[in-house]
């Protein structure tokens, strides 16, 4: 509420006689331009409040659940902020502050208007705040909500940012996040299995695939996932790793697969088929 004692005093002496007084677009426009700035500075000051608790506290960069916090945290404070800024703006005008006052006057006509204009969008920023004190998942997590899996991004107002294993990014609502069914396989050991899976034609000989899989370096597992007239799905483990570190070491297991079957000649199989 910083933002509301520095704005709105300061407006309210400036237009209430003199220049601003006279010139209501140039006390709205400057009501903004104190919002902007306010917001930006309690933005940065939550930032490096947050490092230096981790500096002084954890002796290391910010953790998954205080930068997920953080991060919901400095977005909502700047919400907040804008909003006075908006209303401070549009109270230099009479007639929209009357309206204002009028509206407000009645406050359950006005909530009703508004819930049902942005029911959506509220539901979506009550849910974000709901997973940002629950955190059942957090910045850097391996997820899978629905049909969807990946890396946990970011944690927005209203949605969520997972971006998957070949770099795309899904945005999913908080509200479906945190009404839904949602794997969490990072949330309580940092390490994670890798495991790729591998389409092949049925033509291939099974065990030769299998036998070439298990060579790879590091030993991994290989096994065959499932069987349909599609092909064949084989996976393929290799240790664990961290959940940031996943998509890269994935990328590095499907190349060591390919080079594998291309060296016992599978590829050249497939080719001549």
């Amino acid at each position: 509420m910083v933002a509301a004692d520095v704005v709105i005093p300061f407006v309210s002496a400036a237009s209430s006689d003199g220049f601003l007084g006279e010139h209501r677009w140039a006390a709205a426009i400057l009501s903004l331009l104190i919002a902007v700035v306010v917001a930006w500075v309690v933005d940065r000051a939550i930032f490096h409040r947050g490092k230096r608790f981790a500096e002084a506290v954890m002796r290391d960069d910010l953790t998954s659940e205080v930068d997920t916090r953080m991060r919901f945290l400095r977005r909502l404070t700047t919400l907040v902020i804008l909003v006075i800024g908006a209303m401070t703006a549009l109270a230099q005008f009479d007639a929209l502050s009357q309206l204002a006052t009028t509206v407000l006057a009645s406050s359950a006509l006005l909530a009703a208007v508004i819930g049902f204009a942005a029911r959506q969008t509220l539901a979506n920023l009550i849910a974000g705040v709901m997973l940002t004190i629950a955190q059942p998942l957090r910045i850097g997590d391996s997820v899978a909500i629905e049909e969807e899996s990946g890396t946990v991004e970011d944690v927005r107002l209203n949605y969520t940012v997972v971006r998957g294993g070949d770099g795309h990014r899904v945005f999913i609502p908080n509200e479906r996040l945190a009404s839904g069914v949602l794997r969490n396989d990072s949330i309580v050991e940092p390490q994670i299995d890798l495991e790729v899976d591998l389409w092949l034609p049925l033509a291939l000989d099974a065990d030769a695939v299998l036998d070439a899989l298990a060579r790879i370096e590091g030993t991994p597992v290989a096994r065959i996932g499932e069987v349909a007239s599609e092909g064949v799905r084989y996976t393929l483990s290799r240790g664990t790793v961290g959940p940031r570190e996943r998509p890269l070491h994935a990328s590095a297991l499907r190349a060591d697969a390919l080079r594998a079957l291309r060296e016992r000649g599978l590829l050249s199989e497939l080719a001549a088929s």
